[in-house]
């Protein structure tokens, strides 16, 4: 345990020297909560309705951090190690590559959570926000989302034969269902084909589990969304899994 803490502090000091991780994960969420909260106001989504723009947008905006250590920083980080063969000297001590990789995963999920405790106060404080879910079914959510992004990053990782290649799926992907999964402005506003094109994305669902765990609804409510992104987990983990054995360590 204690060689396990010495290498996540290694691993966190990497993170927080990573301008990119450190900057979408910590900074950019809450820079987007400011610019449209200066916009909109926590007016009501519409008029007559009970959920207000901020209170909606705080729980898209968790996903979007999610998205960033999930999709971009951990498989960055992960071919980046390979490419340079940190993995094969690390194996060849008592540590092993398999207590590094364990470290980047845990750094990078509480990088996530910092950066969504940090996104939250500062929608309580600025905005007043309304959480109306509970503890325990928003941490359901979160972990659900989490491993489902993590997974999907880490099968790019498996797929990708390069850093350059990595990269380019990361970008592409994290991207993509950045701006088409409601993460960053609501889909309500998407025309129609969008909205189509939206609901394949896994970050679609991921938003829709988050904001409902945030407005109270009930976990019932939301199987579909809980049952894709617990698919997405399993398939993601296992075929990636599958490729990364098969990668040539040395």
């Amino acid at each position: 345990m204690k060689r396990f803490i010495i290498i996540c502090t290694m691993e966190l000091k990497l993170f927080t020297r990573e301008f990119f991780g450190f900057f979408f994960a910590l900074v950019f969420p809450v820079l987007m909560l400011v610019l449209f909260g200066s916009i909109y106001g926590n007016t009501p989504i519409y008029p007559g309705a009970d959920a207000k723009v901020m209170d909606v947008s705080v729980p898209a905006y968790s996903v979007m951090v999610i998205g960033v250590t999930g999709l971009m920083s951990l498989p960055l980080t992960l071919s980046n190690c390979k490419e340079k063969k940190i993995y094969k000297r690390f194996d060849a001590t008592p540590v092993g590559k398999k207590n590094i990789i364990s470290a980047q995963i845990f750094v990078n999920f509480l990088m996530t959570l910092v950066g969504i405790c940090i996104l939250i106060a500062a929608g309580k404080i600025l905005y007043h926000i309304q959480i109306k879910g509970t503890f325990l079914s928003i941490c359901i959510c979160l972990l659900l989302s989490t491993a489902a992004m993590f997974s999907l990053g880490f099968l790019l990782t498996a797929i990708g034969r390069d850093l350059k290649s990595t990269n380019l799926l990361c970008y592409l992907f994290y991207f993509i269902m950045l701006f088409l999964s409601g993460a960053t402005m609501p889909d309500m506003l998407f025309p129609d084909t969008i909205k189509k094109i939206s609901n394949l994305l896994p970050m679609t669902h991921a938003v829709d589990l988050m904001q409902g765990a945030f407005a109270g609804e009930s976990l019932t409510l939301h199987k579909m969304e809980l049952l894709i992104l617990g698919a997405l987990t399993v398939i993601c983990a296992a075929v990636g899994a599958t490729l990364y054995s098969k990668k040539d360590w040395t």
